[in-house]
């Protein structure tokens, strides 16, 4: 404990803590340990008002828990909510796109959906040029079925 009455010690500690939390944090990118780093720059705030490590270490913890507390409810409903570039990559179920080679069950290949072309694997085989209809989307792979088959409509002359 005597290393750390220094200010100067105390500082390198708080200092090092909240450059660790925050490489952690920056690696993660998943709000790991942000509170901490907050809780650390306090602590490390605190040594221009008190050298005692003890004061230190219960503002730290004060202020790492307010600020969890704080940001928890953030967190969730953030997290809760479906991202929007996924509800934009439903909005393609159901709709029939186009098969630009041959598509083989279990192997990927290609199809034409509004004009852009996609990653797609088919649940039956599909030739080259026919219709296709998107039943689900893993990241940037559809998955195709062939599309039912209209019946030609007959006229009578």
């Amino acid at each position: 404990m005597e290393f750390f009455a220094s200010p100067l010690n105390a500082a390198i500690l708080w200092g090092g803590l909240m450059a660790l939390f925050v490489i952690i944090e920056i690696a993660t990118l998943n709000l790991v340990t942000i509170w901490f780093a907050a809780g650390a720059l306090a602590a490390l705030l605190s040594i221009l008002f008190t050298q005692n490590l003890l004061h230190q270490v219960m503002i730290f913890l004060v202020v790492s828990l307010a600020a969890l507390l704080a940001t928890k409810p953030l967190v969730k409903r953030a997290r809760s909510h479906k991202p929007a570039a996924r509800v934009e990559l439903d909005r393609n179920l159901g709709r029939t796109a186009q098969t630009l080679e041959e598509l083989k069950p279990g192997m990927i290949g290609r199809v034409r959906l509004d004009g852009v072309d996609w990653n797609a694997k088919a649940t039956a085989p599909l030739m080259p040029g026919s219709a296709c209809v998107v039943s689900a989307i893993e990241g940037t792979t559809l998955t195709v079925s062939p599309a039912p088959q209209t019946d030609p409509v007959c006229s009578n002359p």
